[in-house]
């Protein structure tokens, strides 16, 4: 489990200045035994009841995008305008239940292997990725 130092350092590394406010972000992001997914308005929220005061949405965002863009984090956009980030960045695949927003995730044993037949000239393929968006089946239930 991480320690404030090593927040410190991530904060750091991500070429942010570790304030009180972003300690307590990677506080909620890194110091946890299960990776976890979150939206940046849901985290803001859950900050801001643990904390007992408002903290800045654009904080949030600024922090969990550097965070992103080190590494630290994966971004999956759900549309155009939802996205979760998820403290595993290793590659996997994940459920997303269009009834609860929640994205979940799918372990690799539960696809089998993907084949791409067609790749893009001149690109490679760094990874694939797979969302699966589900909802209840109404048309079962009597």
């Amino acid at each position: 489990m991480l320690k404030n130092n090593d927040f410190i350092d991530k904060l750091r590394a991500s070429g942010l200045r570790p304030t009180k406010q972003r300690l307590k972000i990677c506080e909620a992001l890194f110091k946890r035994e299960k990776t976890f997914h979150f939206t940046i308005k849901d985290l803001a929220k859950n900050l801001s009841a643990q904390l007992n005061e408002k903290i800045s949405l654009a904080t949030v965002y600024n922090t969990v995008h550097a965070f992103k863009n080190k590494g630290y984090l994966k971004e999956i956009s759900i549309n155009s305008d939802k996205s979760y980030f998820d403290t595993n960045t290793e590659n996997h695949h994940h459920f997303f239940d269009e009834d609860t927003n929640q994205l979940i995730d799918c372990h690799a044993d539960d696809i089998d292997e993907i084949n791409i037949k067609k790749n893009i000239t001149g690109k490679k393929i760094n990874s694939v990725e797979v969302l699966i968006k589900v909802a209840s089946d109404n048309q079962n239930q009597n």
